[in-house]
């Protein structure tokens, strides 16, 4: 299986799906993003700066835009060019750009998703069963990201440091529930339980990982934060 490697931590004058965007910053980064006739949309908690001429406004997703947290709504907005707008989340970690070419999709974990150009679709699902021991038994959400009509981008934030790393068919990695980022729809997901014990009568717990296959890519990151759990 091939290392993991560092995905780029800036990024200048970068051009895909419409727009042109930057990112920098060292330990809590920002995106920002020169926009034109490509509405953007995002968490309406990560807005951080914007020009006044860009206007913002509920982003309308057949009824998927709104999830529970911790008894919260947390709605999608848009933004509207022309104009400059920034973007940042309230924590230590890593912001990057995924390119969808049309017809692409790509698997995000929740709670790391920052924004995206309008041209992709949103959905998500709920995963019961793979992380009861970080989401207090009631399983997590995977959004669902596809550029179905034209070129589009997925930004999203990581926690510490994000790695990337592309399996071959039949190649595997073992990672912490928590540590996992996004994943190709290519790529296969399992829960993993390993036993731990002391001696005979005397158990120490036990390990819990997710086990991905290939083909396609998987980033991780380096620091898990452990956010509410969605009801």
């Amino acid at each position: 299986m091939p290392i993991p490697i560092l995905l780029p931590t800036a990024v200048r004058d970068e051009s895909f799906g419409g727009v042109t965007y930057h990112i920098e910053g060292e330990l809590v980064p920002a995106l920002h993003i020169e926009m034109g006739s490509v509405p953007v949309y995002f968490e309406h908690h990560i807005l951080l700066w914007k020009e006044p001429k860009v206007t913002i406004g509920i982003k309308a997703l057949a009824g998927a835009f709104k999830r529970i947290l911790s008894g919260m709504p947390i709605f999608m907005t848009e933004a509207h060019g022309p104009g400059q707008i920034a973007f940042s989340r309230d924590g230590a970690g890593h912001v990057w750009g995924m390119h969808l070419k049309q017809g692409e999709a790509i698997d995000v974990r929740e709670h790391q998703f920052l924004a995206a150009t309008a041209h992709v679709d949103y959905t998500f699902n709920r995963v019961k069963g793979i992380a009861n021991m970080l989401m207090g038994g009631s399983g997590f959400f995977i959004d669902t990201f596809t550029a179905l009509t034209n070129d589009g981008i997925v930004w999203m934030h990581g926690y510490g440091n994000v790695f990337e790393v592309t399996l071959q068919a039949g190649q595997m990695i073992d990672i912490e529930p928590g540590g996992w980022v996004y994943k190709d729809r290519t790529v296969q997901m399992e829960t993993q339980f390993q036993r731990l014990s002391t001696g005979l009568l005397a158990s120490a717990g036990q390990l819990v990982w997710n086990r991905f296959s290939g083909p396609g890519r998987v980033a991780i990151q380096s620091m898990y934060m452990h956010m509410p759990t969605e009801k």
